[in-house]
């Protein structure tokens, strides 16, 4: 991942903070997520690398990218490249954040990594921001006795 996704429980030494507080699904984060991984991996977000990365029919991402566009969280150029909006990408990076500190904390307990990133995935979408905020300081204690 290129520099611009940080790591760890702030984004650009900013907390993340619920300020779109709304409802939205899982697998919207998921699709979100994985639009942020394309746009860092490739410089632009396509349907099929989406559908690729993500293990999904192109259709399947055809009705998420419909459903996100409806909702504000994407736009879409005609030549179908998605880009993510301020409210996309604000959910996005919470989700990418939340998914690598959840699998480096687990792969720190001694979990192996996949299992540590597919736990991860389902953590990530259930956890309050305080008990987020609880886990990030755990690992950091962690991090820091480890060390000395």
């Amino acid at each position: 991942m290129q520099g611009s996704l940080r790591h760890g429980c702030a984004v650009g030494g900013i907390a993340l903070t619920e300020r779109f507080v709304m409802k939205i699904q899982k697998s919207s984060e998921d699709y979100l997520e994985a639009m942020l991984v394309m746009r860092e991996e490739h410089g632009f977000i396509r349907s099929i690398d989406i559908a690729e990365h993500m293990g999904v029919t192109k259709p399947s991402v055809s009705y998420a990218t419909k459903r996100l566009r409806e909702e504000g969280y994407i736009t879409m150029d005609k030549d179908s490249l998605i880009t993510l909006t301020d409210k996309g990408m604000e959910i996005a990076r919470k989700m990418y954040v939340r998914h690598q500190m959840l699998t480096d904390f687990l792969v720190s307990l001694g979990v192996d990594e996949a299992i540590a990133k597919e736990d991860a995935c389902k953590i990530e979408h259930d956890i309050s921001q305080q008990t987020f905020d609880a886990l990030c300081s755990c690992a950091e204690k962690l991090k820091e006795a480890i060390a000395s």
